[in-house]
Parts: C-alpha cells; structure tokens; sequence
C-alpha cells in the first residue's frame, strides 16, 4: 500500500498509476471514507477529552452538582461505545481500500495494455544453428526416458511432472549452480517452507486479486505459496532492525504451487506450465534510497543474467509495460529464455522493484543512525525456476542424435559429463 499522507496530497498521480496499471480502484470511494474516519476520529478524541475533564471535576464538586457530573460521564461513555462499531468499520472499509491502492511506476515505464506492449532491452547468448531437424523438449524426454506424464498424471492429475534419471539429476544441477552462484555474489541461502498462512500473501502483495491461483489446506489456515518471496517477504514482520543489518539478501530454496486457474487450454504439453516446481528466489531488503535500489535491481537481474550465460541459453530482457507489471511494482523487467521448437522467447524470469509498498502492507521497517524509523524497499527476481527451465535447456543444447549437450559450467554438478542421454536407436 501507499502511505495514506503521500494519496492524499498526490490524487491526480495515484488515479494515473490506477489507469495505467488497469488496477480497478474506488480511489474516490476511498477519500470519502478517509474523510469520514478523520470525522469520527475528531468526534472521538473531542468527546474523550469531555469526558476526561468532566471526570477532574467530580472529586472537586459539591454533593449537589456530583449526580449531573457523573450522569454526564455516563452519557458521554454511551456516546463513545456507540461511535465504536462505526469507527472500526470505517477503519476496515479504508484498509481495504488501500490494499488496492497500486504504486507509483518509475518514470521509465513504457504505457502499455498487456506483454505485447513491452519492450525488449537486449539480447544475450547466441540463438542455436541446427543443421538436422531438433526435436522439442518432450520428445527429447520421451527418447531418453526422462519424463513419465501418463503414470504421473494417474497418481497427481494433469499439470503434474516427474524426472527421472538424468533428467531429474539435471534439474538438481541447474538449481544447484543457481544457488551457488547467487551464494558466491553474497546472498544467504534459504531452504523455506511453501506453506503459509494467509495473511502473508495481503502482506507480499499478492491478495487481494490473486486468490484463485492459491492452493488452500482444508480445515487449516493455511496456503500453499507459489513463491518463496511470500513467506520470506514477512519474516521480519512487525520488528524494526537496525540499519546496519541491511540490505539482506536472500537466495531461498523452496518447493511452489500454482493453481493456473484460467489457464486451461495453454501450455497444456511437457513441462511449461505444471502445479508444482521448485525455485530459487532472490529477495532483498534494504534502506529507503531509490538509487540504492535500483542499483540493487540492476544487480539482481545481473545474477540471473550470469546463471543463463553460465548455461549457455539465449535469453533476452524485456521491460514491462504500465499494463503487465503488478499493482506493486515501481519497476519491472522480465528475462525471456529462447524455444527452438517454438520459434520464440519464453519468459522464465521476472525481476521487481517494488519500493515501500509491500514493506508498509508487511510492517518491514529499520531504525537509522538517528533513531527515526523507516519501511524499508524489498525486491525480488527469479534466481531459476524448475522444471521450466529445462524447455529452452533440452532444446537449445540437443545434437543431431538427441543426447543433450552439457555447458562447462554444469559439468561439476553432473560429475563431469559433458553429454547426457543416449542415441537415438
């Protein structure tokens, strides 16, 4: 959320942030009840200082004037606890609303509807010149029997994946080096739990709008999170740290879940869009400086761009437009990995800067040298997702005969193969 001080002072700005971004915000609707609850609250402190003094006096009165003083302290409490519900109501009305409330973008944000109104960057790595006809992921998988969709899907449904052998050997060895060389550039690795409770999605952002693509525990308040930036964003919930504790930065290891609702019908083949994956995400808090931030986000979708050159995939980088970057964002830039078989990028990473919004929804805040109190900036990119990755991976690095080559610096973690598979027969 916005500060409620910065909205009412910058309505014009917070209605073009609302358009832009297609937020569906009352944004008049929130300044009448703002207007109202300030109204209340006035009512209530005025009476409660009537009260107050009314109560000075009963001490001090005569037997005479003590029964009206004291029906009137009676009065005056009847007042307040009637006024209560009001205000509690008012109170959760504006919170709602300001839970809606999107962030300001960065002045560099292109205006745009959707993806297709992003704007490419750069490019990295070099695109794969096959001399013979390559295959696609799934059927590389199929011919080194890497994959088993048909008895999976008996024992999970559709959408559901399982590895097998090298393949499954692979998808370690990509996330491993993911971890390393994150590790290696100072982040503290995390090994998290995807399960969450609600209120941690409110406080990364992601409710309310995002409900449907949550999994739920029946009979536990409880979720499953398809990010491991939802409970790593509120692990200092409520606290305020010192300043010399920051930034901090985390490489977090953690099994995600996605419902996919209103996905039906895309990517229903192989491993692009499964339920369940496993990823490593970058998260940071850090001090309230926008420079040092984006200094921070540049270096973060660094890290990623170094884990792709380190695999040797052709990617590019887009920046997201005003229409297809979140509520929460001040900045945006996706990673898109090149598909042979389909003749096109495919996004497989998301970088964000997202400045105070998700730390004032979270209660993430520092105390300065000087002792005033901050909410502190977060951002988050994807380090590597898992199975994802292994669609541009199988596909680029596949040879004539269907084994699948190693890039250098993956062989450590496959024990130092440098081709995985077999021929085809």
């Amino acid at each position: 959320m916005l500060d409620l001080k910065f909205i009412r002072e910058n309505v014009a700005a917070v209605r073009r942030a609302a358009e832009v971004k297609r937020v569906n915000l009352d944004l008049d609707e929130l300044l009448r009840v703002d207007r109202e609850l300030q109204d209340l609250k006035g009512r209530t402190e005025a009476m409660q200082a009537e009260r107050n003094q009314n109560a000075k006096l009963v001490p001090r009165a005569t037997q005479g004037e003590r029964p009206a003083l004291i029906q009137k302290g009676k009065d005056l409490g009847e007042s307040l606890r009637a006024l209560e519900p009001e205000l509690r109501a008012h109170e959760d009305a504006l919170r709602q609303l300001l839970l809606q409330v999107p962030q300001i973008p960065h002045a560099s944000v292109p205006l745009g509807q959707g993806d297709a109104d992003n704007v490419e960057l750069r490019r990295g790595g070099h695109l794969p010149a096959f001399d013979f006809a390559p295959k696609d992921h799934v059927a590389l998988l199929e011919q080194h029997g890497w994959a088993d969709p048909e008895r999976v899907a008996r024992v999970s449904g559709s959408r559901s994946y399982l590895l097998k052998g090298e393949g499954a050997r692979l998808e370690w060895a990509i996330l491993t080096l993911a971890l390393d060389v994150l590790s290696e550039r100072g982040f503290e690795m995390l090994s998290t739990t995807a399960l969450v409770r609600p209120e941690t999605f409110v406080a990364s952002g992601h409710f309310p709008g995002g409900e449907d693509q949550v999994y739920k525990i029946e009979g536990q308040e409880l979720m499953l999170a398809g990010t491991s930036e939802v409970p790593v964003n509120s692990l200092y919930a409520g606290e305020i740290l010192p300043e010399d504790l920051l930034p901090l930065r985390y490489a977090a290891y953690s099994g995600a879940f996605r419902s996919e609702a209103g996905s039906a019908g895309r990517d229903v083949r192989g491993l692009i869009r499964v339920h369940e994956f496993k990823k490593v995400e970058q998260y940071v808090l850090m001090q309230a400086d926008e420079e040092a931030a984006l200094a921070m986000f540049a270096a973060l979708l660094g890290n990623a761009e170094a884990i792709l050159q380190s695999l040797e995939l052709p990617y590019r980088v887009v920046q997201n437009c005003t229409g297809d970057m979140g509520a929460g964002k001040v900045l945006m830039y996706d990673i898109e990995t090149w598909v042979p078989s389909e003749g096109l990028y495919r996004e497989t990473h998301s970088c964000s800067y997202l400045g105070d919004w998700q730390a004032r929804r979270t209660g993430l805040r520092y105390k300065d040298a000087g002792g005033k109190i901050h909410f502190a900036h977060t951002l988050n990119n994807t380090g590597i997702a898992a199975p994802r990755i292994l669609v541009p991976f199988l596909e680029n690095h596949q040879l004539s005969d269907g084994r699948i080559r190693v890039p250098e610096a993956l062989r450590p973690y496959l024990g130092g193969k440098e081709v995985l598979g077999r021929e085809q027969e």
